[in-house]
């Protein structure tokens, strides 16, 4: 892994999950890793209720919107979340690939929204916790308790 990891979140519409993701890494992580989201079928704007339910949290996202899928950002990637896409995500060599079973917050109020928003926060803990310890130890075996692509 180099000296600054970089992580894809990727969903459907990259307007709940994957920006969910994103604002969390961003947040906890800092500059120490660089955070891209996209969605293999973007939607106009960032779910309200994701909107709402980060701000909650003290995280302001009301500027972010949905971005498409680019088989550059994969490439440029270190480290993919896909969650819900499917197949519609490149796979490359060398990459890391997990897959986040999540419920899927679009059409959702903020009351839904927010057990999604608790699950992704706590497994963003966990990737900044490793991503962290990887980059002042080296790489590890990369155990993961998410499906883990290779």
């Amino acid at each position: 892994m180099p000296d600054k990891p970089s992580v894809l979140f990727v969903c459907v519409h990259n307007a709940g999950r994957s920006q969910m993701a994103a604002a969390y890494l961003t947040h906890l992580a800092g500059d120490r890793v660089e955070v891209r989201s996209a969605g293999s079928a973007p939607a106009d704007q960032v779910n309200p209720a994701v909107v709402q339910a980060m701000a909650e949290e003290g995280i302001d996202i009301s500027a972010e919107s949905p971005k498409i899928l680019t088989v550059d950002a994969v490439q440029a990637s270190d480290v993919v979340i896909t969650m819900g896409c499917g197949d519609t995500c490149p796979v490359f060599p060398g990459k890391r690939y997990l897959d986040w079973e999540l419920d899927d917050p679009a059409g959702q109020g903020v009351d839904a929204v927010r057990p999604i928003r608790d699950e992704i926060r706590t497994r963003i803990e966990r990737l900044t916790a490793e991503l962290t310890a990887e980059l002042t130890a080296g790489p590890t075996t990369g155990q993961a308790d998410e499906r883990d692509h290779r």
